[in-house]
């Protein structure tokens, strides 16, 4: 399971409250107060991980907290401030407030760190009252509340090429066999049901660029039908958007029309994706109909070029992988 969307309540420490105390020694009948300040809430804070993949931590204990400040102390001892409570999350994280929809933040760098919430301050011991005509106060002031707030978190996957294609167009074997990525491969609709991120390597130069092989579209996917935005918000952060087609025309499908419905469907999501660059590749070229589709497609849109390959043979990735790479690095 891949959890990319949460619910969670946050809140930072609170601080710690101040005390009142007087210097109470053998000799010294006034000592004078020496009640100390509380020390200050824990802040929230956020850093962006490599390491984490998604957000089940926060599914499943969706509740975090920073430690409260410790109270003043008599003799002049100060409240030790609350731990910081630091929470990892991957690459892409958008933390967003419940009630109004607000962006508040978005973590898109490797180790980035952000404090969401700010821990309460100490309060003031009797100490900090003492002046030439209070000798012996008695005030204080106890500690503030820390920040708190109920949060969206979502993931947005960040990769240069994002792969995106119908069912069964071939996406996951094709990330299967340009790069690293292992993800689930099947001959049925939907064997996709979460993003893989997959990175190509060029031995030759020891370049590398990331893909992701995100769920496949349907029809009205724009509209949030099937996976719908859990689909579509995943190819937002992509530099490049590759249209994988099936040129064998398995089930009976079109290939200039699932390549018009695709271009649809991101136009309608966002039209900044719809207008990010995009290439175009034609899978299965080993099957005996894709010859025809593909020169149809040529005709259609002689303006546009289009890779032919075969995933399951590999026949074009190399041309496709330099092609990809010229791009992102131009």
């Amino acid at each position: 399971m891949f959890y990319d969307e949460t619910k969670v309540y946050f809140k930072a420490g609170k601080g710690g409250d101040g005390c009142v105390s007087f210097l109470r020694e053998k000799y010294i009948p006034k000592g004078g107060p020496n009640g100390g300040n509380g020390g200050k809430g824990g802040d929230l804070r956020m850093v962006a991980d490599e390491n984490v993949g998604d957000l089940r931590a926060f599914h499943f204990n969706p509740q975090r907290k920073a430690k409260n400040g410790e109270p003043g102390r008599g003799s002049d001892q100060h409240g030790k401030g609350g731990a910081d409570c630091l929470l990892k999350v991957p690459l892409g994280t958008v933390v967003q407030r419940l009630e109004t929809g607000e962006i508040v933040h978005e973590l898109l760098e490797a180790d980035q760190e952000i404090v969401l919430l700010q821990g309460g301050r100490g309060g003031r011991g009797n100490i900090t009252f003492k002046t030439s005509v209070n000798q012996t106060p008695r005030q204080f002031t106890d500690g503030k509340a820390g920040e708190d707030g109920e949060f969206v978190l979502t993931l947005k996957t960040i990769a240069d090429v994002g792969l995106v294609g119908f069912p069964n167009a071939g996406k996951s074997t094709l990330l299967t066999v340009m790069s690293n990525a292992t993800p689930k491969v099947d001959s049925y609709p939907f064997t996709t049901l979460f993003p893989s991120v997959g990175i190509i390597e060029y031995p030759e130069d020891f370049d590398r660029i990331t893909m992701a092989d995100v769920p496949g579209l349907i029809e009205g996917a724009a509209e949030n039908r099937g996976l719908g935005h859990r689909f579509l918000r995943h190819v937002e952060r992509c530099r490049l958007i590759l249209i994988l087609l099936d040129f064998a025309a398995t089930d009976g499908r079109d290939p200039l029309e699932d390549f018009a419905q695709l271009r649809a469907e991101l136009d309608q999501y966002d039209p900044e994706v719809a207008a990010k660059p995009f290439f175009v590749a034609g899978n299965k070229i080993d099957e005996s109909a894709s010859a025809e589709h593909l020169e149809r497609f040529r005709k259609a849109h002689p303006d546009q070029t289009v890779y032919p390959i075969s995933a399951i043979l590999e026949e074009g990735l190399p041309e496709l992988k330099i092609a990809l790479r010229e791009h992102l690095r131009a």
